[in-house]
């Protein structure tokens, strides 16, 4: 009687395990759909039941979006508990109410005197360990409703400032009123309310233009396939992209002192 823990891809005659599904997919996301969007395609495509991710993307963010699989979800709050790395661009002269591009315009103001060297300034003076208000515009909930519902309703709720880390953030290139970026920083960060913030400080306003992930953990999106690829393997294919859960937890365990 044939394992019922293995079964056959048409794309070859190489038995897939179960097992072989189980694990981390790496997935490059496009601008446009949600998070949830991309783990109901594959669910769907695929014709996997458990299908997860390790930390969302808003619509408008592309970049490094980690696809998790079977018992790989499991690892959700392993992976979404890594530090993450992003390239971005802030828009000076304009706030709006979700603090990034796609939100309603608050308030414009000229930004023609802004520098590099001011723009830098309050990066720097940013690293390191700080407290930062969570965006009105945002999944997290209190009392069981997410802030972005209140916020459609007009509500502005006291939110529990969070517990941030930045070990870098740089200006990489200054072309008013766009400033392009790189940060590094812990869980939990909110870009866009940096970029916001920033605004505020220098007087003009700012929010988030656009915003890409390359690194979670030590998850790369060098190292991902476009979502629309991804879509397009058969199952066989799909399987080699998967990172074992136990290859995973090895990778991310921590180097042994010397």
């Amino acid at each position: 009687m044939p394992n019922p823990s293995t079964r056959f891809s048409p794309a070859s005659a190489a038995p897939i395990t179960t097992d072989a599904f189980d694990g981390v997919l790496l997935v490059d996301k496009p601008c446009g759909p949600t998070s949830h969007d991309i783990v109901a395609a594959i669910r769907r495509t695929f014709r996997i039941d458990k299908v997860g991710h390790g930390g969302t993307l808003d619509p408008n963010a592309t970049g490094l979006l980690v696809i998790l699989l079977g018992r790989g979800t499991r690892l959700s709050d392993r992976i979404m508990g890594g530090d993450k790395t992003y390239e971005g661009v802030m828009r000076f002269g304009r706030t709006t109410n979700s603090q990034d591009i796609e939100g309603a315009t608050i308030a414009e103001l000229p930004c023609d005197g802004i520098t590099s060297e001011q723009i830098q300034a309050r990066m720097t003076a940013m690293l390191g360990d700080s407290f930062q208000t969570p965006p009105m515009v945002s999944a997290i909930k209190i009392g069981g409703v997410p802030l972005y519902k209140l916020a459609r309703k007009g509500q502005d709720v006291p939110r529990e400032p969070r517990f941030i880390h930045l070990y870098r953030f740089q200006l990489l290139r200054w072309e008013s009123p766009l400033a392009m970026f790189d940060v590094v920083s812990s869980k939990g960060t909110y870009v866009r309310t940096l970029c916001h913030d920033i605004g505020q400080q220098l007087g003009c306003g700012a929010c988030l233009d656009a915003l890409r992930r390359t690194v979670s953990g030590n998850l790369r999106v060098a190292d991902a396939l476009p979502a629309e690829a991804i879509l397009k393997l058969s199952k066989s294919e799909l399987a080699s992209r998967i990172i074992p859960c136990q290859k995973f937890l090895i990778a991310a365990a921590p180097a042994p002192v010397s």
